[in-house]
């Protein structure tokens, strides 16, 4: 009979849950799984700190809609991973997190980094268990896989102790899961649907509002379908952005802010109402506004402030349904008013930010480096953004039409991500062009990890608004200065492509010599000098303290 181990069973689960990458932190006890995932023939990423294995199969996992997977050595390789996973857990990516645990025979004895690894996994995961049985590891794995898809996506953790992993059993004592498992699609209760679109008709102001449900469920041609029937506005949270691309007839970026506040009847879908959206509250929202809400959880329904139909399903399936119930109500109406004012917004928006964004003033404005990338990037390009400056300058000017080809920190704000984002994005998708923009503060956090993209031939074009410190003049001083540090002579050492840019007259020429390093195989880093005291509008810190 033949005979497997537990590392074996690991790696065999991956492969037969469609995994064909990994990031990961060598040690033991994960040496064989990491061997194994090379000798058969998975993409395996060894990076310089496990934080930023994590890092890197978060934006693996938004760029392509599916599971990214990471693993660490035991101790404090697995606890590497908390920010990185925990991460994930805010903004809702399936992230398949292996980590290696001190063994089971020796539990309870003060062995080599024996800690409760589950434990301190357990609030920041949909699902934090330990293999205890070498037999049942393809069943974990295949339940890992399906608990971090299911419902509301979101990480899992998986502890895997030495002497489980190096057990050998007979492989038909071993139950293999049938494969693959799928997703279900639960459609909208048919009333609630029809109550929708009654409310969506008599709207004078309406608003579609999506989040990255829609990417999730790969909505994106409904999403469309039901927006342009309908002809109402569309705008995305962060995250989901590119789902429709901005420049289309019904987007209107500029007008933001004054249409979240004058919109009579806002449709959610696929989207939380938490911070990001004001809680859909007043100051964002009117007081009065009515509110159609789809999501997947029904605990997200209502949650905040109460709704006027909150309907419980796939984002796919309902927007279908919307469509549907909606093709005769309507077919052939003319043009809201609405769209005419919403245009006058944004060409006033336009015409106020045009001075910052051609500004020669040195040191560069932030806004001038964000829009020399507008205009060098490719249409298509994955669009990673990171700091607190640079992520608020960047979103306010930096479009994307394609769905998941923008990837920031999402809900839990996490700096760092920069690099490994980046480095996760351009493996999941080789032949696309992978912008970072990052603050200087940021690319520190986690900058090693050029030496990363240098070994595995990962071109990524790192941009870094380098302002000589945290978060900008005025708001913070203590602990704020960096000085003005030579980033690009950071990558050159590792083998990368750097340039040193202090005037604005240089940033394009510096991003051609950067792309034509990135086609060559070489990761690039732009060090760009930007002003110090430039500051974004966002919102102010003083909203994140309790009341």
């Amino acid at each position: 009979m033949a005979r497997t181990s537990g590392n074996d069973l690991v790696v065999k689960s991956l492969k037969d849950e469609g995994v064909d990458t990994v990031f990961y932190l060598t040690g033991g006890p994960m040496v064989d799984v990491a061997s194994r995932c090379i000798e058969i023939g998975f993409r395996s990423v060894d990076v310089r700190h496990e934080q930023a294995a994590a890092m890197a199969a978060h934006a693996y996992s938004r760029v392509l809609g599916k599971p990214g997977v990471c693993f660490a050595a035991s101790g404090p390789g697995a606890t590497n991973l908390i920010t990185g996973v925990g991460n994930a857990y805010l903004d809702a990516v399936p992230v398949i997190a292996l980590g290696g645990a001190s063994a089971l025979s020796q539990a309870g004895m003060g062995a080599f980094q024996e800690m409760d690894q589950v434990g301190m996994f357990k609030p920041i995961t949909k699902w934090s268990e330990r293999v205890m049985d070498v037999r049942r590891i393809p069943e974990i794995m295949n339940k890992a896989f399906r608990v971090a898809t299911s419902g509301t996506p979101g990480p899992v953790y998986i502890d895997l102790p030495g002497d489980v992993l190096y057990r050998d059993v007979e492989e038909s004592e071993v139950m293999f899961p049938k494969k693959p498992h799928s997703v279900p699609r639960i459609s909208g209760d048919p009333d609630l649907v029809k109550q929708a679109i009654a409310v969506l008709k008599d709207a004078k102001r309406p608003l579609v509002i999506t989040g990255t449900g829609i990417i999730w469920s790969k909505a994106m041609q409904e999403l469309r379908e039901f927006v342009e029937l309908s002809g109402i506005p569309f705008y995305t949270t962060p995250q989901g952005r590119g789902v429709i691309e901005e420049d289309h007839a019904l987007s209107f970026l500029g007008a933001r802010n004054q249409a979240w506040k004058e919109a009579d009847v806002v449709l959610f879908v696929g989207t939380r109402i938490n911070f990001i959206v004001g809680f859909g509250l007043p100051p964002r929202f009117a007081a009065d506004v009515r509110i159609v809400q789809v999501d997947i959880n029904d605990e997200e329904i209502g949650r905040n402030r109460p709704v006027d139909v909150g309907i419980v399903g796939d984002a796919k399936v309902v927007l279908q349904q919307l469509t549907k119930e909606g093709r005769d109500v309507f077919h052939g109406r003319k043009e809201l008013a609405w769209i005419d004012t919403l245009r006058g917004y944004e060409k006033r928006s336009q015409e106020k930010a045009q001075a910052l964004l051609n500004t020669d003033q040195m040191p560069i404005h932030p806004l001038r480096v964000c829009k020399e990338v507008r205009d060098f990037m490719d249409r298509d390009a994955i669009v990673v953004v990171d700091g607190h400056e640079t992520l608020n300058f960047a979103r306010q000017t930096i479009s994307t039409h394609v769905a998941g080809h923008r990837v920031n920190a999402g809900p839990n704000g996490c700096m760092g991500v920069a690099v490994p984002f980046g480095l996760g994005a351009k493996v999941a998708k080789p032949g696309t062009q992978v912008i970072v923009m990052s603050g200087d503060g940021s690319f520190g956090m986690n900058g090693m990890e050029i030496d990363t993209m240098v070994r595995h031939n990962i071109p990524a074009i790192i941009v870094i608004s380098n302002n000589g410190g945290w978060a900008g003049a005025g708001v913070m001083n203590a602990g704020r200065d960096l000085g003005f540090s030579r980033y690009d002579k950071m990558a050159e050492v590792f083998g990368g492509h750097g340039e040193y840019v202090e005037r604005p007259q240089d940033i394009l020429p510096a991003l051609k010599r950067a792309a034509a390093a990135a086609a060559a195989g070489k990761p690039a880093v732009v060090n760009i000098v930007t002003d110090p005291t430039a500051r974004s509008s966002t919102q102010s810190f003083a909203a994140y303290r309790a009341i």
